[in-house]
């Protein structure tokens, strides 16, 4: 058993799940579980969660994973730990308990005040500060919106009593005893972290109207970030990345000019850029892709609402699937000859068209189309939604950016999508092996930091190719296809 004492965990809490897998040195899966918890929409445009139930999936997850494994605290190296972004969560610091759902990165509730502070002309210097735009997505008006609407809320941040963090935040202080503190990547994505000084701003927070009192210290991504004794033996934890920040690690990115696509809920494309942080003329987003040793690496960033979400409404919402795997099939039985587009905007439209307002439609519907069309329509937009976000990054990324795309995440499983988004990029997919690369990426941080994975550069030779997806459709074809979206797009647009 000696060799299990360098395990390394990655908690992967995502918007409708929280997971454990446990790695070893070898990058190889030991074991892993996964529970899913509930989505509350309280009213139209509105996602919240219960914060405690992330926290306590999240916390099960890992002692179910260690107990399934035969592993006990002593066998781990270290934790690391990736979330979904910009969830906004306000809790006690003395009880520790939330002082209302954690406001989950898809709510809209916030489109008015920030339509509100782009009409006083605002954006442009938010944007200048943080890399973002002014959108709901992001925390910043999300505290301000608890703060305001929770009764004492606000006062009671004036005296340093609440604590705001993203999930990651919020899982480290449950993990510890009330360490607050976040990674670099967590605080870029709260529109109040000016990611050129490295700082949460002063005229950010007073235009937001948010209490410095209320944030975590900023870390690097591989930090020392306390210890947990919740599973045994006091275990490290050692790295902090969001997401799509952590799967770009796990796709080992680390090169100027990488690019990684992933295809969970929502899909998210970053292009490493360097040290360079771009600044977008066509509504991308600048963010830090991943700091160590107290320099920022930043990324041009597309994000997709609605991705893997398209499927979960074919199966939640229409019931024509029981499972997200028959998508793929029910798509590739459909009728090549309809032209039915569906454009997923459930909670608005992301980049590069970044409308709050806009919702969903399905377009070009006749008696003759049915479950399989819709199922192929859906998939389709996720390819369709890549393929804007590539030509806008094309657009603001003057070098040339390497056109094989490496991608990851849950829907990536389809070989009929992985195909389609081949033919609509009209350039070469790769999928890895290890697929779970967002867990791998925190993972990584956590390792690398404890001595027990390589750095950078071996991490990087040991990405290994699964499949190749090349292009099949000839780009005539293609071209008309994408028309099609572009229209269907347009009919959308509030």
């Amino acid at each position: 058993m000696s060799s299990m004492s360098n395990l390394i965990i990655a908690l992967d809490q995502g918007t409708t799940s929280s997971r454990t897998i446990i790695f070893d040195q070898n990058y190889q899966i030991v074991e892993q579980a996964q529970q899913e918890f509930t989505q509350h929409f309280p009213e139209d445009g509105w996602v919240e969660h219960d914060a405690m139930d992330i926290w306590n999936t999240t916390l099960a997850t890992a002692k179910q994973a260690m107990a399934s494994a035969g592993v006990t605290a002593k066998d781990i190296a270290a934790i690391g730990i990736t979330n979904q972004r910009e969830t906004t969560v306000i809790w006690d610091r003395q009880t520790g308990e939330p002082i209302y759902n954690a406001i989950v990165w898809q709510d809209r509730r916030t489109a008015a005040l920030c339509n509100q502070l782009k009409e006083q002309s605002l954006e442009a210097s938010v944007t200048e500060k943080t890399g973002l735009l002014l959108d709901p997505y992001f925390s910043a008006t999300k505290v301000a919106w608890i703060l305001d609407n929770v009764s004492g809320a606000r006062d009671r941040a004036e005296r340093g009593e609440l604590a705001f963090g993203t999930v990651d935040s919020w899982l480290l202080w449950n993990l510890t005893d009330g360490e607050h503190a976040t990674d670099a990547t967590n605080a870029s994505r709260t529109m109040l972290y000016n990611i050129h000084r490295g700082d949460w701003d002063d005229e950010l927070l007073e235009l937001f109207n948010v209490p410095r009192s209320l944030l975590p210290k900023v870390k690097d991504s591989a930090a020392d970030f306390g210890t947990t004794s919740l599973l045994g033996d006091p275990i490290n934890i050692y790295g902090i990345a969001g997401d799509q920040q952590a799967a770009t690690l796990g796709q080992a990115c680390f090169d100027v000019g990488m690019m990684k696509s992933t295809y969970g809920t929502g899909c998210f494309a970053l292009l490493n850029t360097g040290s360079t942080a771009v600044t977008s003329t066509n509504r991308l987003l600048t963010t830090i892709a991943y700091q160590l040793d107290g320099k920022p690496t930043y990324a041009l960033e597309g994000s997709i609402f609605i991705a893997g979400a398209a499927v979960q409404w074919l199966r939640d919402g229409l019931g024509i699937i029981e499972s997200a795997s028959q998508s793929g099939q029910l798509a590739k039985d459909a009728d090549p000859t309809q032209s039915v587009y569906m454009v997923p905007a459930f909670t608005g439209l992301g980049a590069p068209w970044w409308d709050a307002d806009a919702r969903g439609a399905l377009l070009g519907l006749t008696r003759g189309t049915g479950p399989a069309e819709i199922a192929k329509a859906a998939l389709e937009s996720v390819c369709y939604q890549t393929l804007d976000l590539l030509n806008a990054m094309r657009a603001d990324w003057t070098q040339e950016a390497e056109t094989v795309l490496r991608v990851d995440g849950g829907m990536v499983a389809s070989d009929w999508t992985m195909q389609c988004l081949a033919d609509i990029l009209q350039a070469p997919v790769d999928r890895p092996v290890i697929a779970e690369t967002t867990a791998l990426g925190a993972a990584w941080l956590a390792g690398s930091r404890a001595g027990v994975w390589p750095d950078q550069a071996g991490f990087a030779a040991s990405w290994k190719l699964e499949s190749n997806f090349a292009p099949q459709m000839s780009v005539e074809d293609r071209d008309i296809k994408v028309a099609g979206w572009n229209k269907a797009v347009r009919r959308v647009l509030s």
